[in-house]
């Protein structure tokens, strides 16, 4: 069963499955090199397997392909606001190939990812995007989103994470 919001098109987004692991990987190491950071990828096609198609899953993920090939991702997950008490999604990864890139494609995976939330129960949309990428920062404001200026994301990895969790 397809679930293509594009009938007619040859561009079809959908759910993606745990077949499609090998090409969620293959889409953020796209991301990664794109944005210039292709070392900060340590993941395997095994963790998204793993993470997001075994109970529960982590992550939730849109594949937009075209002519049966893999063109973009959008890869989210629920979130809650508990000063709102409502759900929310939080997109984590948007990637669109180059030779997509201003055909539309990103605004539809973002519209794709709201309206499927929103079906959850979700009320808002929340990314990050890096500093220094000026670019993506036009786009999501062209889009609809504001920039959260009154907060500020703070993160521990690494040994950082090890010692807060007290394991180290």
């Amino acid at each position: 069963m397809t679930d293509n919001l594009f009938p007619g098109d040859d561009l079809e987004i959908r759910p993606a499955v745990a077949s499609d692991a090998d090409d969620i990987f293959d889409l953020i190491t796209h991301l990664a090199w794109s944005t210039g950071h292709p070392e900060l990828v340590t993941s395997k096609p095994a963790d998204y397997l793993a993470m997001g198609f075994e109970e529960p899953p982590a992550f939730f993920a849109l594949i937009a392909e075209r002519a049966g090939q893999p063109i973009g991702l959008s890869l989210y997950f629920y979130t809650f606001s508990s000063w709102r008490g409502e759900r929310g999604v939080y997109l984590q990864d948007l990637v669109v190939t180059d030779n997509e890139r201003g055909s539309g494609l990103g605004r539809q995976l973002i519209a794709e990812t709201a309206r499927r939330a929103s079906l959850d129960g979700a009320t808002h949309l929340r990314l990050s995007v890096a500093t220094d990428n000026h670019h993506a920062m036009g786009f999501y404001q062209e889009v609809g989103l504001s920039p959260a200026d009154e907060e500020r994301l703070f993160e521990a990895d690494g040994k950082a994470f090890t010692r807060l969790a007290g394991t180290a």
